[in-house]
């Protein structure tokens, strides 16, 4: 990691807040390194913009001003709003610990409104084209071994029929799965732990890859494994799902992570509960689940359509 111009005291408290991030908030190592990262292009601006690196008590003093004069010099470099986003973000979550912690209250970060975001909803897959996707029969005139036809199927399976993330899929280990599991332990975002439904097909789906499988599979082995028997790279994920795309004529949008959201959405119409579903996908705060009610409007119009006395 390369230094940032920061007096020793402020360097003092961004080790203490990367520590608290770490082993507190159990934040992974990326997302440490992304935090560290945008403090640091903050500080390295505050250094020239103030003409010296700057303290404890000059970043008490700091202006709004200051601020959007580094979110402008930001955007001269040609960043979008939402990186600058985030770079605000990881500043402000370094003074919050500092005002925590009794250090000073960098008031002039809070005191900047954000840049806006576009809306971008969540592109599912219809029910359909999820359940073809998935589909082992789509899959009989491809031209690769039948354990990797196999293995593709019962990754997509998971990922749809669990909601997982891909990473998390490709975490798994041999013993974590058996023709009888219904559920697997899987660790997201933030190191965080929890349980993911198996459904009856798609543990049939990985059994029968794991019996065509020509590897010797150990218990504490990867359970997807490529051509060379090593764990499986999310980019092979990415090209089955590309080539699935186009066998069936889907948008670019249907990717390996849209098979998650399309578990989310169509859990959501079949009168899935939010607080479920937020705990089913891992979300730290119900606000991100609710998206899925914007994708949804659809059968809330249905409900609206159905239920109210005017509408009939």
């Amino acid at each position: 990691m390369s230094e940032f111009r920061a007096s020793p005291d402020v360097a003092a408290e961004i080790s203490r807040w990367l520590g608290y991030l770490g082993n507190e908030r159990r934040m992974s190592t990326k997302t440490l390194e992304a935090y560290r990262r945008d403090v640091m292009q903050f500080l390295d601006f505050l250094a020239e913009h103030l003409a010296g690196t700057p303290t404890l008590k000059q970043l008490a003093k700091l202006t709004p001003a200051d601020v959007r004069a580094f979110m402008a010099a930001r955007r001269s470099d040609g960043i979008g709003n939402r990186s600058l986003m985030r770079a605000l973000a990881g500043a402000r979550s370094f003074a919050r610990f500092l005002e925590r912690n009794g250090k000073g209250k960098v008031a002039a970060l809070g005191a900047v409104r954000l840049p806006k975001l576009p809306k971008n909803l969540p592109k599912p897959l219809t029910v359909s084209a999820a359940k073809k996707i998935t589909d082992t029969g789509l899959r009989d005139n491809e031209a690769s071994e039948p354990w990797i036809s196999a293995r593709d199927a019962a990754v997509l399976a998971l990922l749809y029929g669990s909601g997982l993330r891909v990473s998390e899929a490709l975490s798994l280990r041999r013993k974590d799965c058996s023709d009888t599991t219904d559920a697997v332990t899987v660790i997201g975002k933030g190191n965080k732990t929890r349980m993911a439904p198996v459904l009856p097909q798609v543990a049939k789906a990985i059994a029968d890859y794991v019996a065509l499988c020509p590897f010797e599979i150990p218990p504490d082995g990867p359970l997807f494994v490529g051509a060379r028997g090593a764990q499986l790279s999310p980019r092979i994920v990415q090209l089955t799902m590309a080539r699935l795309r186009g066998a069936l004529g889907l948008a670019d949008s249907a990717t390996p992570h849209a098979l998650r959201h399309s578990f989310a959405t169509h859990l959501l119409a079949r009168g899935g509960d939010l607080r479920a579903i937020q705990e089913l996908l891992g979300h730290a705060s119900l606000s991100t689940t609710q998206i899925y009610t914007a994708v949804d409007a659809e059968r809330l119009l249905e409900v609206y359509t159905s239920a109210h006395p005017r509408a009939r």
